[in-house]
């Protein structure tokens, strides 16, 4: 028999990396997004875990500039992963139904922010203990939702960095807070034998769709596909927070 469920999982990862092979980022985002209309964001994440890291890892050491953005951006790294193991109850404890909720408002938030491109500057004498704040608060709502980008991209984004290098940092972002999730991940009991088989056709799936999304975005504009990401983005999570808040109410 035709597996339905993995038929689904396999095309959302597809999607996801076609997604970031066309505008270098938004795999997790758009593959936890959807898979959670389906299942608890905690399996989510498992599943996606893997392609997130191999494609992160890529992005990571795809430049010349790894060590200077871990110098520059240490406090910001260091202080996302206390961030995720602090919330390492979020995936299975009390507060996990409104995990969904929170992801809903996290896509939209993330998707207006995105739609808007607010020019943000931090000073460089400041960067540490800003960029602290702002991972610890990334590593938490990471820990709930497994979606690292606020409000740690609009952080990154503030340091002025070249185009080359700001995709690299986003690489060793994203890298760093997806290896510490998969403590959370292991702690919770979510990495488990059932999954090795999904998580690694997901990830085939995950690269495929980035390569196909790469060769896309040499014949297209990556600025207007990004707007539709974005606008599907705000409804894929309006439709999350409401339809779990309706879920709620009814109990």
């Amino acid at each position: 028999m035709i597996d339905v469920a993995l038929i689904v999982m396999l095309a959302v990862c597809m999607l996801a990396g076609f997604v970031k092979g066309v505008i270098g980022m938004g795999l997790p985002t758009v593959a936890i997004g959807l898979l959670a209309t389906r299942m608890a964001p905690a399996h989510a994440i498992a599943l996606v875990i893997g392609p997130a890291i191999i494609t992160n890892l890529w992005q990571t050491f795809g430049g010349p500039y790894f060590f200077r953005i871990v110098r520059r951006m240490w406090p910001l790294l260091l202080a996302c992963c206390l961030g995720v193991w602090s919330g390492m109850d979020f995936l299975s404890g009390p507060y996990a139904p409104y995990g969904t909720i929170l992801l809903g408002i996290l896509l939209i938030v993330y998707a207006v922010v995105s739609l808007r491109r607010p020019q943000f500057h931090v000073a460089k004498e400041k960067e540490g203990w800003i960029g602290a704040i702002c991972g610890y608060l990334s590593g938490l709502i990471a820990a709930a939702t497994g979606v690292q980008v606020i409000p740690s991209m609009p952080f990154i984004h503030s340091l002025g960095l070249e185009r080359e290098e700001f995709i690299q940092a986003l690489g060793v972002f994203f890298t760093t807070s997806t290896v510490a999730m998969l403590f959370n991940l292991g702690n919770g009991g979510f990495l488990t034998a059932d999954i090795a088989i999904p998580a690694t056709l997901g990830l085939i799936a995950s690269l495929i769709g980035m390569h196909l999304g790469q060769v896309l975005r040499l014949r297209m504009s990556p600025e207007t596909f990004r707007r539709w990401f974005l606008f599907s983005m705000i409804a894929l999570g309006s439709y999350l927070a409401i339809d779990k808040i309706a879920q709620l109410h009814l109990l």
